[in-house]
């Protein structure tokens, strides 16, 4: 039967770098030096305050925000709607029509 070829590795061709030598580094004791205080990060992006006013306005907008999209909503479902009941009307008045039709031959 068929066999698969499995590929060799070829051997590198090229100039090879020779292998880095690591020398060991003594290790000379110092005194140690005392750690920094911490200090406290300042913070990334100021506080929201939220004052009566801005909460009306938010709570405004997210009902804004929702009848908007309610109405949307309805309307597309009311357009579905009205395109299925036109289909239909059509539908029934080309079956008469053709009913109509045949039984006149």
């Amino acid at each position: 039967m068929l066999r698969p070829k499995i590929p060799t590795m070829p051997q590198p061709t090229g100039s090879t770098t020779p292998p880095a030598v690591i020398e060991p580094t003594t290790i000379t004791p110092s005194t140690p030096v005392p750690s920094p205080t911490p200090v406290a990060p300042a913070p990334s992006r100021p506080v929201v305050q939220l004052t009566p006013g801005t909460m009306l306005a938010l709570v405004g907008a997210g009902t804004a925000a929702v009848l908007v999209l309610g109405a949307v909503l309805v309307s597309l479902l009311l357009a579905v709607a009205v395109t299925g009941a036109s289909v239909t009307v059509c539908a029934v008045v080309l079956r008469s029509v053709l009913a109509s039709e045949a039984k006149r031959r």
